[in-house]
């Protein structure tokens, strides 16, 4: 072997969940598990020997639906905000890229933070924002419905008035009629506002391409599937493929398509894929179909028309013809039998069990729907959401159904194939272990619980979702290989 590793607690995630001590590797590959002393045997003169003592050794983790290439591109100009504990340590990571960053460049946290998270549970204010960095446009953004800006960020962008706000864009007000300076509105509203800020340069596109995977490495995340999104478009792959292109892809990566121009997306996608066949790429970067928001149309729409609905159709038989993966985004149960219905309908012709189509979010899914998704062998790509927005649930829907949101144990009982992720980075946090730890204590970033003990998964199964079963949307060639040592 190339390497080993010894005297640790090693979690092979087995059948039957058998923990060993030691593992040895050759050329990325397992190729044994077992004791210390007879996995030692193997090693020769050159073979790297790691002592673990003691430390728990885990599968490298897979988010299956991670917003990584969106994320990456802009990951070494940004300021995170991701972990901070209090309101003023985040405002003091933005004083500190004003101090390291060029004379007057643009400082941006473009989410991945909630108020509840900081000690002072609230947003920073204009004033605040313009004391620590007074020479520098700044622009804080709170997922998709509010953004705040400082007075050089408003006078750079020649935002004066609500007239110079991207449609559906409006001022936030005070009791007293003040603007505050934040921006508020529907996400269309948001992501055009967003638009406006000034991109990274291709170069620091691509180091933060290394090094927005690297941060990954460091949380024990080794694959990531992507789900393509909002203003996502096909020059915004670029770097990524010139990360691969060098072999320097430290992430396993799958990625899909989406359709930008609405009533133009069937269009669009033929064009983008006539030369992509499904599964197109190699270990490190791989092709994998369509997703998240397939037809404008479709997108959050609770009541789609007939019309939306065929043109949906007709871009998922032309997809299940082609052999092609999906992910679709879809927020709710009480509205999801639009799409279930429309999966049903191309399943009568086309048999897409074997596709591995996959639902995303829909985090207070019915028994009723599991059981949809599970005859028709849909996934459910499960995420984090209820960590941040729990107390919003609770508030909405009421504490009974929030013992049961999401239902994530009765999904595995039935045998609906659950992938764990983030959703990161604008509504949420990338760290897995953030996501690992409210599977177990279903606690919101608040310290409020929400799911029931019947809702709690065994953490050898929280783990598995987010490696098995992360694997069979991302990985579509390697699901029952699990020896892979990266």
């Amino acid at each position: 072997p190339d390497t080993v590793l010894l005297n640790g607690k090693v979690v092979t995630l087995d059948a039957r969940s058998t923990t060993q001590e030691a593992i040895a590797v050759r050329d990325g590959r397992i190729i044994a598990v077992g004791t210390t002393a007879d996995i030692r045997k193997l090693a020769g003169p050159a073979t790297r020997v790691i002592d673990a003592r003691g430390r728990t050794v885990i599968p490298g983790l897979i988010d299956s639906h991670l917003h990584a290439i969106r994320a990456a591109l802009s990951f070494s100009t940004e300021v995170n905000w991701i972990g901070a504990r209090s309101l003023e340590e985040a405002l003091g990571r933005i004083r500190a890229a004003s101090r390291t960053m060029k004379p007057g460049s643009w400082l941006i946290v473009a989410g991945g933070w909630n108020v509840q998270q900081f000690e002072e549970n609230r947003r920073p204010t204009q004033a605040e924002l313009t004391a620590v960095a007074p020479n520098n446009p700044v622009y804080v953004q709170l997922g998709y419905g509010w953004a705040m800006l400082n007075p050089l960020a408003h006078k750079t962008l020649g935002i004066s008035s609500e007239t110079d706000l991207p449609a559906g864009g409006r001022f936030e007000r005070d009791a007293s009629g003040t603007p505050t300076g934040a921006v508020t509105g529907a996400q269309n509203a948001i992501v055009s506002l967003f638009d406006r800020l000034p991109k990274p340069t291709f170069t620091e596109q691509v180091e933060g391409t290394k090094a927005f995977f690297r941060e990954l490495n460091r949380l024990a995340i080794t694959g990531a599937g992507d789900p393509g999104g909002n203003n996502l478009t096909s020059s915004d792959y670029e770097a990524l493929f010139k990360v691969w292109r060098d072999k320097a892809m430290t992430v396993r990566v799958t990625y899909t398509l989406n359709g930008q121009t609405p009533g133009k997306e069937f269009d669009e996608l033929r064009d983008l894929t006539g030369l992509l066949p499904m599964g197109f790429g190699d270990d490190m970067l791989r092709f994998n179909g369509l997703g998240e928001r397939i037809t404008v149309a479709m997108n959050n729409n609770n009541a789609p028309t007939q019309a939306d609905k065929d043109a949906y159709y007709r871009i998922l038989r032309w997809a299940a013809e082609r052999g092609m993966s999906l992910t679709m985004h879809w927020g709710n149960d009480a509205s999801v039998d639009h799409l279930l219905s429309i999966f049903e309908r191309v399943n009568k012709e086309i048999p897409i069990a074997p596709l591995r189509w996959s639902i995303a979010h829909l985090n207070d899914a019915s028994v009723d729907s599991l059981r949809r998704m599970k005859a028709l062998g849909v996934g459910w790509t499960m995420q984090d959401a209820m960590y941040f927005g729990g107390e919003q649930f609770i508030k909405q829907a009421g504490a009974d159904a929030a013992r049961r949101t999401p239902p994530v144990e009765t999904a595995r009982k039935m045998g609906v194939v659950v992938g764990a992720g983030t959703d990161a980075h604008r509504v949420a946090s990338y760290n897995p272990f953030t996501a690992l730890q409210w599977l177990l204590d279903s606690k919101t970033v608040g310290g409020v619980a929400m799911r029931g003990p019947e809702e709690i998964p065994s953490r050898m199964d929280a783990l598995r979702f987010y490696t098995l079963g992360s694997a069979w949307f991302s990985f579509r060639k390697r699901t029952a290989d699990s020896r892979t040592a990266l």
